[in-house]
Parts: structure tokens; sequence; C-alpha cells
């Protein structure tokens, strides 16, 4: 019975001399948080989807805290309000973002992209993109397994059963970027929502020269150039047999969308011109 108090006995004197250490080196080395940490963070949407660059909104309150100025911290899911309210907390100037939002560079769909061969492996974009270039000619085009759905923690993308291509409802997108980190084939961008949210950009990202591009998918931009020679902004550029549009530079004229061969150049959101308008009253009137 002696030895086992006793044991019990040198036990407690070591955990208490184990405590009293601890407490010590914890006082000795203990480090004081910023209060304005807390104060920023309450002000985030506690989303923690890294589109800030940052592995959790905690960290991106830390970042906006030490930093000088917040030119280049940006919470794309609070949006402007939320930099607002944290310039406030922190006494900076609010910086101005334009909205983005997440913009599918594929336009192939089934009828546009024919299917070759069937994939039967496991229903993953990544997984199949190791094993192979794809189940149509096209090897820089939309796999169509979802992984970018799976990614998105706001519901705002879908594969589209019929077309097999991702669709973003522009509602419910916050411009995370955890969808363009997912897809393996890079056909996902952020890009600047514009002003009632229209936008031109080239849906497709094949670097095939013409003749290829054109017999895999009839949508692919064949690099003719016609756009770049109809822009009068210097907005689009050919690299690698493909144009590509600066939406910094755009100033959505639209002229480059109807000398598209292709049909690759997409225009969302915008009114119909004026002679589809006319014309259709003109039906209207007959009827």
């Amino acid at each position: 019975m002696s030895v086992l108090l006793s044991a019990v006995a040198t036990l407690g004197v070591i955990g208490a001399g184990s405590a009293a250490i601890l407490y010590f080196v914890g006082r000795k080395f203990y480090v004081e948080e910023d209060p304005r940490i807390q104060e920023v963070q309450d002000a985030l949407p506690a989303a923690n989807c890294g589109g800030c660059g940052f592995p959790g909104c905690a960290s991106f309150a830390n970042a906006c805290v030490i930093a000088e100025s917040l030119d280049e911290l940006n919470c794309p899911v609070g949006g402007q309000n939320t930099m607002d309210i944290v310039a406030g907390i922190l006494g900076k100037t609010p910086v101005k973002s334009k909205k983005q939002i997440a913009v599918v560079r594929c336009s192939g769909s089934c009828d546009e992209r024919p299917r070759l061969n069937l994939y039967d492996g496991a229903s993953n974009c990544s997984i199949a993109a190791a094993l192979y270039s794809g189940d149509t000619g096209c090897s820089f085009g939309c796999l169509g397994l979802g992984d970018c759905e799976e990614s998105c923690n706001f519901d705002a993308i879908h594969i589209n059963p019929e077309t097999l291509l991702p669709e973003v409802v522009e509602d419910m997108c916050t411009a995370c970027g955890a969808c363009v980190k997912a897809c393996p084939k890079d056909i996902i961008e952020l890009r600047n929502q514009g002003p009632k949210s229209r936008r031109i950009y080239v849906s497709c990202v094949s670097e095939e020269k013409g003749g290829p591009a054109r017999r895999a998918c009839k949508v692919a931009c064949i690099g003719c150039s016609k756009c770049e020679q109809a822009c009068a902004f210097d907005a689009i550029t050919i690299t690698n047999n493909l144009a590509y549009i600066d939406d910094d530079k755009c100033r959505l004229c639209r002229k480059c969308v109807p000398v598209c061969p292709t049909n690759s150049i997409l225009e969302l959101n915008f009114p119909p011109p004026r002679e589809k308008k006319e014309k259709e009253a003109a039906a209207v009137a007959e009827a």
C-alpha cells in the first residue's frame, strides 16, 4: 500500500512540476495578439474558401492587419462591402476592386465536339486528364466529369446533362476561384463581371492549328486573327493559334463577334442588335 501511495505521490509531484514549468514558459513566450485581427475576422464571411489567397479567414485577417495597405488584399466572397468594413476597422483606405465571375472557356458541346470513344473510368476530371487526352478529338476541352461542381461551396456551377459542359450561376458565384483550381484542363477563368454583367470572351483554349482545331470542334478558335484586326482597342492578342481578349482593355464594342468564322467569341447579357429587333418587330406586325 505504501508503495502505491509513493507512486501516486511521485506522479503528482511530477505533474505539478510539469504544469508549473509549462505555465512559466507560456508566460515567458506569450505573444499578445492584436485585437483588431479578431474584429476583422468577425467582419469576414467565414467561408474559408481560400479565394483571397490565404488558407482561411483568420490568416487573411492577420494579413490585413499587418499589411501597410490593402492594395493587394481582397475578399472575393464578401466583395467591396466587406473590404470597406475591414478598411474602416483598420483605418486604411479601401481599394475599389472590380467584381469578377467564373467563366467557362469551352463551348464544345456534344453537338459541336462529337465523342470518339467512351471513358469507363473514375468519374473524376483529374484522374481522367492524367490517363488520357479525352473522349473527343480536342485534347484541350472540358471532360465534363464535374470536378468544378464538386469544388464549389456556393452551388454556383453545374454540369449541364445535355451539353456535358459546366454552367455558372451568376447570382451564386462569389469568384472564390475553387473551380479554377479544380479544373485540370484550365478552361475556367475569373474575369471581370462587366457593367450590367456584360462580357465578351473567347470560349476556347485549344492551341491546335486551324484545320485540326476545326475538325475536332466546330466552334474552336482557329487563330485566324480576324478578331484581332477588328479590335480598335488592342484588347485581342493571338498566341499559340489562340485568341484571347483582355477584359481590362475590352470596351465591349462587339466588333470582334461577327467576324469570327467559328463563333468561338461569346457575348453575354447584351441586348439583341438593332437590326434583329427591327426584323422581330416586322415579323410581329405581319403576324
